[in-house]
């Protein structure tokens, strides 16, 4: 399937699809967030949108809220006894939350919290892996007007220390340890000798206890401990405008030091509500299963906030979705009866590895909606998951966003808009995106650009109005963002990635994206995955391909044949000066490849922390393989 061919939303979905709003795009250019705030339940009105359309931004001025009243107090009226969440440990262990007992426990752990010191606008770094604590201790801090900080739980010490030293920490709440693919990791730890490392002092430590009993210091408590003495506790949601903060999270520094990125309360959670009902159609009947971890910012918005606030059921698991075995992704999503699936496009590759009999085996029939998050799609892996995961009846949402954008920017409606394999899609209803050129005009059909974001939306980062840091800039009234991606429209307004423009390879004066390279490999037979990185050689940039094959396939014509479909995508200019065969490629949790590593390996650089790796075994495998040349 070409990229270009369009594919129409399956009948069987247009039928029973929960999205109301269907009529989305044909809104004025504030409608939809005017009526995404209506998905909240606010203790005081906003004045307006959005008063001025340039920095500063005042998103709902006038507003008051809570998030975790919104994704908890409001819903138990109607559904108290509705699963809020389903958790799932590496080791096979599962456990249930109704919203009226994940509401008993975020109000014991925030009257916990409040006794130990903690007020509105303290900072409390949370440094766990994916448990239903970690989801009851963002909520706490939110009850109480107190800004989260989560840090993924890989993260090394040092890391974790320059995050809760730069967020100016109060509070710490982690666990005894986890399980990461069979092995047990010791978090606390790590999260002790994070607290060595700050310069200020940290006022108490929480520690959830997940591999036994811990031994407690200092001013460390024993979350479940904390849990029995508030037992029945009642805690009112402090209220908050819609511009206070909600939470800070930190980039992850795999392409280079971690920027501290600060969403607010009101319009990030009126965002995530809207996009996770009108893109990913989700409704309080659904079970909802995004595989991201919540250390990042799709976990925030599409584990947490988004589903909550609409009151679904969130599925969490523990691990890693091909882990303890390839089937494991399939055998919760069978057991669980999920609607609708988020995950990367990086997973779906590897999934491709172990063929179609993995997900054949498998009741994947209660899926309705597929997602996709992170890089873009190719439409090799676009078709595999839409034959062999939805069975051609689910639509799939390719999905653009970032961490600075809080939620969903760029993407198809489900049931509305014919899908391009490939291609993201067009811009969400209310938001201005557009390929420009280095002098910021808009590109005609077929050229690629800069992607630039034209309009404010609600749910952008505080930290986008500065334009010296952050790519964006404000001239008068009018204000853009660069996000650092390059792409193409078609002539249909369909926006298709190709890569961030560091990633990108000048060959001979020419410029070309590495994800273009990378999809011209993957579309070979055998092929699962690949990385492509550009190293500089003398004068010139060597091109190497780092190609991942599936099961039961023979490299060696497997390198011919990456060899001829570079040559047929690109010609004779564009040549792969070595192709590395390998098992795996080095990927964080959230299922990003680590092009850094890559390029570190390939000139024989040190490669530093690779902590937020869900694979580091790989790295040693990649710098021991003699890369033979192609």
């Amino acid at each position: 399937m070409e990229a270009d061919d369009s594919v129409e939303p399956p009948v069987s979905f247009r039928e029973q699809m929960n999205r109301v709003d269907s009529d989305l795009r044909s809104q004025a250019s504030d409608g939809p967030w005017d009526a995404a705030s209506d998905l909240l339940d606010w203790f005081e009105p906003y004045d307006s949108v959005l008063p001025d359309d340039h920095p500063p931004f005042d998103w709902f001025a006038g507003g008051r809220l809570n998030a975790s009243h919104e994704c908890l107090d409001r819903h138990l009226d109607a559904r108290k006894n509705r699963l809020a969440l389903r958790w799932e440990g590496e080791l096979g262990e599962t456990r249930r939350y109704t919203y009226l007992d994940l509401h008993r426990e975020v109000n014991a752990i925030a009257g916990a919290l409040r006794d130990l010191g903690v007020e509105s606008d303290d900072v409390v770094t949370l440094y766990m892996p994916v448990l239903p604590e970690l989801v009851a201790s963002m909520l706490a801090c939110a009850r109480l007007g107190a800004p989260h900080n989560v840090v993924f739980a890989g993260l090394s010490a040092d890391a974790v220390a320059a995050r809760m030293e730069r967020a100016d920490s109060a509070c710490l709440i982690t666990c005894d340890g986890y399980y990461r693919r069979g092995d047990a990791i010791n978090q606390k730890r790590r999260a002790d000798n994070a607290r060595m490392a700050l310069d200020h002092d940290l006022h108490d430590t929480v520690v959830v206890e997940r591999l036994g009993e811990p031994s407690l210091g200092e001013n460390q408590h024993s979350y479940d401990a904390l849990l029995s003495t508030y037992a029945g506790s009642t805690v009112d949601p402090v209220v908050r405008r819609s511009e206070d903060v909600l939470f800070q999270l930190y980039t992850s520094g795999t392409t280079g030091e971690p920027k501290r990125v600060t969403h607010t309360t009101g319009g990030y959670l009126s965002h995530v509500a809207c996009t996770a009902r009108s893109v990913l159609d989700v409704t309080p009947e659904d079970t909802h299963w995004c595989t991201a971890d919540i250390g990042w910012i799709t976990g925030h918005s599409y584990v947490v906030y988004g589903p909550l606030a609409l009151g679904t059921t969130t599925v969490m698991y523990e691990g890693t979705p091909d882990h303890p075995d390839p089937d494991r992704i399939w055998s919760i999503i069978e057991r669980n009866a999920v609607d609708v699936l988020y995950t990367t496009p990086t997973a779906i590759r590897s999934f491709m590895k172990w063929g179609e009999e993995s997900p054949a085996g498998y009741d994947l029939s209660s899926l309705r909606l597929l997602g996709t998050v992170g890089k873009p799609i190719d439409p090799a892996a676009w078709q595999w998951y839409y034959t062999h995961v939805g069975n051609e009846d689910c639509p799939i949402v390719d999905t653009w966003w970032q961490t600075e954008t809080g939620g969903i920017l760029v993407t198809t409606l489900p049931g509305t808009d014919a899908m391009k394999p490939g291609s993201a899609g067009p811009s969400l209803p209310g938001i201005d995106v557009a390929v420009v050129d280095a002098d910021g005009q808009e590109l005609p059909p077929g050229e690629r650009g800069m992607l630039a974001v034209r309009t404010p939306w609600p749910g952008m980062a505080r930290e986008l109005a500065d334009a010296s840091e952050w790519g964006a800039s404000a001239s008068g009234e009018e204000w853009s963002y660069l996000p650092g991606d390059e792409a193409v429209v078609d002539a249909d307004g369909y926006i298709t990635l190709l890569g961030r423009v560091d990633d990108g390879l000048t060959v001979d004066g020419q410029r070309i994206g590495t994800t273009e390279v990378e999809r011209a490999i993957v579309s070979v037979k055998g092929v699962a995955e690949a990385a492509v990185i550009g190293v500089d050689c003398q004068l010139m940039t060597g091109v190497h391909a780092y190609v991942s094959p599936t099961l039961r396939t023979d490299v060696e014509p497997l390198r011919d044949a990456v060899h001829a479909a570079i040559e047929d995508a690109f010609g004779p200019d564009l040549a792969l000066d070595q192709i590395v065969f390998t098992p795996d490629l080095p990927k964080t949790r959230s299922g990003k490849i680590m092009r850094r590593l890559l390029v570190a390996i390939a000139t024989g650089q040190g490669y530093g922390d690779t902590s937020a790796l869900r694979n580091p075994e790989i790295v040693g495998e990649l710098e021991r393989s003699d890369g033979s040349e192609t």
